[in-house]
């Protein structure tokens, strides 16, 4: 019997910023790209949509709550992630004002006002560039 076919893996990415124009950014606890700054996000659990993974994975690593504002894109380049083929749907959030602190894999959370001066990981300055824009 044959098995399921191999297909990339789903993750979210969340682009949220503060009124001052500070960016949320995670510090990666884990490799890849550990130390590095990178947007909230994780995989897709069975079950719930992209929107509700992309809440409850911002939650998680940064304690902060809010409401989808819109799609970004979705970024599905096979290289993207050193672990293998990932695809990611990234969404604009709206902030709405909760605490920020680190939580499960980040290693701290905090809103970054010098955010265009850091090197972030994966292709995270891409999607931020993308929600600038408004892709």
């Amino acid at each position: 019997m044959k098995g399921p076919p191999k297909t990339p893996l789903l993750t979210v990415d969340c682009v949220v910023f503060d009124a001052s124009g500070a960016l949320l950014l995670i510090e990666r606890g884990h490799e890849p790209f550990k130390g590095c700054y990178a947007l909230p996000g994780g995989f897709v659990d069975v079950g719930e949509t992209v929107e509700q993974a992309a809440l409850r994975e911002l939650k998680e690593e940064t304690g902060a709550s809010g409401r989808v504002e819109r799609l970004i894109g979705v970024y599905s380049h096979p290289s993207r992630d050193p672990r293998g083929h990932n695809v990611s749907v990234a969404f604009l959030v709206e902030w709405d004002g909760t605490a920020v602190s680190g939580g499960d894999d980040a290693a701290s959370a905090a809103f970054v006002s010098d955010w265009r001066e850091k090197t972030l990981a994966f292709d995270h300055a891409t999607i931020v560039a993308d929600a600038l824009r408004g892709a």
